[in-house]
């Protein structure tokens, strides 16, 4: 019996296009034509003005971050082999929030505020958005 991967992405029609992207090396956003703002995770409505006339666009992959925790133990696999790691929240310079990682940089160097660039971490057939400290 396989192990379950918890660290890779279950692709769906509304989350293709940003995994695509990703694996192409660009941070993909969705915007609404309504009322003009950003979001993110991928999904098919405006999560501030409930419209469907929402489209990607491309972000400008520059955050800094809002919050983070330094994970230091973790049983599940493959997470154990990469202890410590940043789990962070960072904020995207065209306002949504973002769940992913720091990375690149020494735990104890990670501050909340610093400026972030995005980049990908391989993972298997794709290339999960994870950041690192600009520089």
């Amino acid at each position: 019996m396989a192990t379950a991967r918890y660290d890779l992405p279950t692709p769906d029609e509304t989350t293709e296009t940003f995994w695509a992207a990703s694996a192409q090396g660009t941070l993909l956003i969705m915007e609404c034509a309504n009322c003009g703002r950003c979001h993110a995770y991928p999904r098919p409505f405006c999560p501030y003005c409930w419209s469907e006339r929402v489209e990607w666009v491309e972000a400008t992959g520059r955050a800094s971050l809002y919050t983070f925790s330094i994970v230091r133990q973790n049983d599940l696999p493959p997470f154990g082999d990469r202890v410590p790691y940043v789990a962070a929240i960072v904020d995207l310079e065209e306002g949504p929030r973002l769940m992913t990682n720091i990375v690149d940089c020494a735990v104890e160097d990670v501050q909340i505020g610093m400026a972030l660039e995005f980049t990908t971490r391989a993972a298997e057939e794709f290339a999960v958005p994870v950041f690192r400290p600009v520089g």
